[in-house]
């Protein structure tokens, strides 16, 4: 290890590990912002509520967005629509 990991705090970042995790983490970070732009919510401020949880959570925002919307109703509310006719 090099100096410079312990003297800089995200020097960590810049190792072959560290890359591949932040890869990870700006992967699933657009793929939550771009299916919370795609998906139709109740109105838009829930939107525009869960698009600055995710883009100022990082990747804790990602994982809640994650849990709470795309796991638990993955196609949005069409489908819940379709089910009450």
């Amino acid at each position: 290890m090099e100096w410079s990991i312990f003297w800089w705090p995200f020097g960590v970042t810049f190792t072959p590990r560290g890359l591949i995790v932040l890869i990870i983490i700006l992967t699933a970070l657009i793929w939550m912002l771009i299916d919370c732009t795609r998906r139709i919510f109740r109105d838009n401020n829930e939107k525009i509520f869960w698009i600055i949880i995710i883009t100022l959570g990082s990747w804790i925002g990602s994982l809640v967005y994650f849990v709470l919307v795309k796991k638990y109703n993955p196609k949005g509310l069409i489908e819940q629509k379709t089910r009450k006719k």
